[in-house]
C-alpha cells in the first residue's frame, strides 16, 4: 500500500502544478480569446491531452456509439477535455475522476466558463478503487490514461464493475511495441518509474479475463506517428504555438515531443483504439 501511494504522488507531481487552471485562463487571454465567453473548441488545442487530440475524439465517441442521455465515466479525465466534447457534441452526461486533484479543479474551473457545469463533474480519486457503485455507467471512457498504472488486472476490472450489463468501455491508448524500450521523458512520464505500458495481446488477455466482450480493435499506430511527425516538426519549425498540452507538462515539452515522435517512428509504442462490452 505504502508503495502505491508513494507511487501515486509521484504520478501526480508528474502531471500537475498550483495554479493551472489561472495560467489556462492566462494562456487563452494571451491567445485571443475571450475567457468570459469560451467554448469547448476554443479549449481544443490544450485540453484533448492525448494523441490525435479532438479528432481522436470524436471517432472513439463513433465507435462507442455514444447517445445522448448516456451517463459516461471518464477514468483519467485530466483537465475535462474529452468530457466536455461529449456533453456538448453528443448530449451525455460525464463525471470524470483523475489522480490530479490540480487537474480535477482546472477541469471543474474550464466547465464553468463554457458554460457545461451542469451536464460535466470532476473528482479526485484513484482509477483502481473508483467510488461509484456498480452498475452506476452505461459507458467507461478512457484516453491515454493506463500508462500510468501498474495493476491492469484491477484496473479494467474497476471498469467492468461500475459498468450497467450491456454498458461498453472504450480505450484509447498507448501501447508497448516490439520496437524496443521506451525513450524518455514522455507526455506520460519523465522516467520508467511511471512508466507502465501492455502490449496488445497483454491488453487483450486482461480485458477478456475482466469479463468484457472486444467488439472492434484498431491499429491506430500510423495515423499518430504522421499526426506526432506534424506536431514535433511545428514545434522546431516555429517554437510552442501560444494554446498547447505543453501548456500542462512545462518547457521540458519539445524533448518529449520529440521523444514521443521516434517511440512511434520506432515501433517502441502502439496506438489502440479498444471498444469492449460487459
Amino acid at each position: 500500500m505504502e508503495v502505491t501511494r508513494e507511487l501515486n504522488i509521484e504520478i501526480e507531481r508528474h502531471y500537475a502544478s498550483s495554479g493551472l487552471g489561472d495560467r489556462l485562463l492566462r494562456a487563452l487571454a494571451l491567445a485571443g480569446k475571450d475567457v468570459e465567453n469560451l467554448s469547448p473548441l476554443d479549449l481544443a488545442p490544450m485540453d484533448e491531452f492525448h494523441i490525435r487530440g479532438r479528432q481522436a475524439t470524436m471517432e472513439l465517441a463513433s465507435a462507442a456509439g455514444l447517445t445522448a442521455g448516456m451517463e459516461v465515466l471518464d477514468v483519467g479525465c485530466g483537465i475535462g477535455g474529452p468530457s466536455r466534447c461529449l456533453a456538448a457534441e453528443f448530449g451525455c452526461r460525464v463525471t470524470g475522476v483523475d489522480l490530479s486533484a490540480e487537474y480535477c479543479a482546472a477541469a471543474t474551473l474550464l466547465a464553468e466558463r463554457v458554460g457545461l457545469a451542469g451536464r460535466v463533474s470532476y473528482c479526485h480519486g484513484d482509477a483502481l478503487d473508483l467510488p461509484f457503485g456498480e452498475g452506476s455507467f452505461d459507458l467507461v471512457w478512457s484516453q491515454h490514461a493506463s500508462m500510468n498504472i501498474p495493476d491492469k488486472k484491477r484496473l479494467y476490472g474497476e471498469m467492468y464493475r461500475v459498468l450497467r450489463p450491456g454498458g461498453c468501455v472504450a480505450l484509447y491508448d498507448v501501447l508497448a511495441g516490439p520496437g524496443g524500450e521506451v525513450i524518455f521523458p514522455v507526455p506520460w512520464a519523465r522516467t520508467a518509474r511511471t512508466s507502465f505500458l501492455a502490449n496488445p495481446a497483454e491488453l487483450e488477455e486482461v480485458l477478456l479475463a475482466s469479463g468484457f466482450t472486444i467488439e472492434s480493435w484498431l491499429d491506430d499506430t500510423e495515423r499518430a506517428t504522421e499526426w506526432f511527425a506534424r506536431l514535433a516538426g511545428r514545434i522546431a519549425d516555429n517554437g510552442l504555438p501560444p494554446l498547447g498540452i505543453h501548456l500542462l507538462l512545462g518547457e521540458d515539452f519539445p524533448t518529449m515531443a520529440g521523444n514521443q515522435r521516434r517511440n512511434l517512428e520506432d515501433v517502441r509504442i502502439l496506438l489502440a483504439r479498444v471498444v469492449a462490452r460487459r
